[in-house]
């Protein structure tokens, strides 16, 4: 009898699988090269990234709160030895929360500080993004990253052509990434009270529809009610539509041209994955990568070979069967 089991294939098959299972508490590792990357995300905190147009299954999001969520889903994808580093922009500069440390052993400490991160974080109300992208620049020049700079591109007062930011200095000197948040379709802007609560929304007098910081980008002759001195920008009511947001992306496209930057629009945490794991911010690194989906399969394939005997066994024997009970048919 017991040599009959140890013929049987399916034994062996059954000792082999449980020994490729075992395998898998032993953490098998192989070492590989593999791209690794090295990120810091500066994530826009002013108003209009209170903005509701986004979705989360059949729940609507605010563009701040998609961008959390899309982060934290990126920190699975990356590999271990990469690094993230996380700041907020407001006003016209960023402000640097942590350098850049590794994901795998400081994932809990990055996943937390993102989900952590809320407007009313802001040290200021205005939104000067060409400012704070400049200023972004200047301050990740001292560490070996990658910048990340997430906003919907919405200049809050608009921005004065006159006075646009110069990125010649730093043009170049660092690869990194505008990711562009929110929707194309102009949505109202939430507005809160004193204590953080919900207060509506803004409305168009709410809100400065120009710049009338220093001197009209305009003709003066084509300036109703112009005055040098007293009325630079004219006197006449200035209308818009500011108190709404959407995506600036034609805005976006260009500021990353002149800072010498890649455009990305978020839509997905697949789709950012891919935008961000792209030959220029990737290093080569042998690392040790987890190999145990190779003995998992072995144990999966000898298990179906096993499966599959039986079946045809079974098979067989109700064929056999059959044949008997329909010769007996007949023979009567």
């Amino acid at each position: 009898m017991p040599s009959k089991i140890y013929q049987d294939c399916r034994f062996w098959c059954l000792s082999l699988a449980l020994i490729a299972m075992l395998v898998l508490f032993a953490r098998p590792e192989q070492i590989q090269p593999h791209p690794i990357y090295n990120y810091t995300f500066i994530i826009d905190i002013t108003r209009s990234m209170n903005a509701v147009d986004y979705k989360q299954g059949d729940q609507a999001v605010s563009r701040l709160q998609y961008v959390k969520q899309t982060l934290r889903g990126l920190l699975a994808k990356l590999p271990c030895q990469s690094k993230v580093g996380l700041g907020l922009f407001t006003e016209r500069r960023s402000a640097l929360l942590f350098e850049p440390i590794e994901v795998c052993q400081g994932y809990n400490d990055i996943d937390t500080a993102l989900a952590k991160v809320d407007w009313r974080m802001a040290w200021a109300a205005d939104s000067r993004i060409a400012g704070g992208l400049l200023n972004t620049l200047e301050m990740l020049q001292k560490l070996d990253t990658h910048p990340v700079f997430i906003t919907d591109g919405q200049e809050a007062p608009p921005v004065n052509l006159r006075y646009r930011s110069d990125f010649s200095a730093v043009k170049g000197k660092l690869k990194g990434m505008i990711i562009g948040a929110g929707g194309l379709q102009a949505v109202a802007i939430p507005k809160f009270n004193n204590k953080g609560e919900p207060d509506g929304v803004y409305g168009p007098n709410d809100v400065p529809h120009r710049s009338t910081f220093g001197e009209s980008d305009l003709n003066p002759e084509k300036i109703q009610g112009y005055n040098a001195r007293n009325a630079p920008f004219g006197s006449a009511a200035a209308v818009g539509a500011e108190h709404l947001s959407a995506l600036q992306e034609s805005y976006l496209q260009a500021l990353s041209a002149e800072a010498g930057l890649h455009y990305q629009r978020l839509t997905t945490v697949d789709g950012l994955a891919k935008a961000l794991q792209i030959q220029d911010f990737a290093v080569q690194k042998d690392i040790a990568v987890d190999v145990r989906w190779q003995a998992a399969m072995v144990a999966l394939g000898l298990c179906v070979l096993v499966y599959m005997r039986l079946v045809r066994s079974q098979w067989r024997g109700v064929r056999k069967t059959g044949s008997m009970i329909a010769l007996q048919i007949l023979g009567r």
